[in-house]
């Protein structure tokens, strides 16, 4: 058996034609399958994916993405998943490393974990993530996921600081070892064993035009509203205070100042000051919605 073939390409996808031909462009020579579930395209993107031999499951688009990238993982084949989105594509330096990785034993994975040389950042990264998330992972010596670090776009740019890199993602698993639980849109896959890292980075293009940014942080900011809602928060002159002033004016310095975000140049600026309004616009929502 070749490398090639122990590895599955799992995609969710839902009117996708602009992204997905450059997607499974990038990892046609990597995937021994490609896994495509499809919540119901108008577009072309079924028409792209399969001019690539991917295997196109068609069902319905719901409102937790993850229960169709689940079903995806769920009907690959092959040993390895790497579970990516349409917009974000491999380069062949990480195809290459994957590659690497799946044919190394726990005991070479551990040797190879030591040297990587943004270890130390990666770690600091996880441990924000399990503050967030909780444990990630179990403490058995068998490697069942990988983190991939994640360059986001932005502008015109890739955004290297300002707390938006690493970005870890756990995209590469075992088959059997990894699962959305499909409650929320942010949750982490959750994997049987250990997690490790990736040294490559994923790149991500999903902001490709400032609108394409504007809209995907109004539908952040909404989950925002309904978490304040959940959590009854009281509408007076503390919390308007709080999240009017304090926290935009605090994410704002964190970024910009401790996460260094200022040498992203311009692009950086921005993403801080939009990523710091979304306090007062999630409060001002929250103001005008029934509670």
């Amino acid at each position: 058996m070749s490398r090639k073939t122990k590895i599955s390409v799992a995609l969710a996808t839902y009117n996708e034609e602009d992204t997905i031909g450059p997607c499974l462009e990038a990892v046609k020579d990597l995937a021994g399958e490609i896994v495509i579930v499809d919540g119901t395209s108008a577009d072309k993107t079924r028409e792209i994916a399969s001019r690539y031999g991917a295997k196109i499951i068609i069902t319905n688009n719901p409102p937790v993405f993850h229960i169709n990238k689940q079903k995806a993982l769920e009907a690959c084949r092959n040993e390895w998943i790497l579970q990516l989105d349409a917009d974000e594509r491999v380069s062949q330096e990480l195809a290459a490393e994957i590659k690497r990785v799946i044919e190394m034993d726990d005991r070479q994975i551990e040797d190879y974990q030591q040297s990587l040389p943004d270890r130390k950042l990666f770690l600091k990264h996880q441990e924000l993530l399990i503050k967030r998330d909780g444990q990630i992972g179990t403490v058995s010596s068998e490697f069942c996921g990988f983190f991939i670090p994640r360059l986001n776009y932005f502008l015109g740019k890739f955004l290297w600081y300002g707390g938006v890199y690493p970005d870890g993602v756990i995209r590469l698993v075992k088959k059997g070892k990894a699962y959305f639980p499909c409650k929320s849109v942010h949750e982490q896959i959750v994997i049987r064993g250990r997690a490790g890292w990736l040294q490559n980075s994923l790149y991500h293009f999903n902001d490709m035009t400032f609108k394409d940014y504007l809209l995907r942080n109004s539908k952040y900011i909404n989950l925002i509203v309904g978490e304040l809602k959940e959590r009854r928060l009281e509408k007076n002159l503390v919390s308007l205070a709080d999240y009017c002033l304090v926290k935009p004016i605090w994410w704002f310095l964190l970024t910009q100042v401790r996460h260094k975000g200022i040498l992203d140049g311009f692009q950086g600026v921005v993403f801080s000051f939009f990523s710091a309004l979304r306090f007062p616009r999630a409060y001002w929502r929250f103001l005008k919605s029934k509670s």
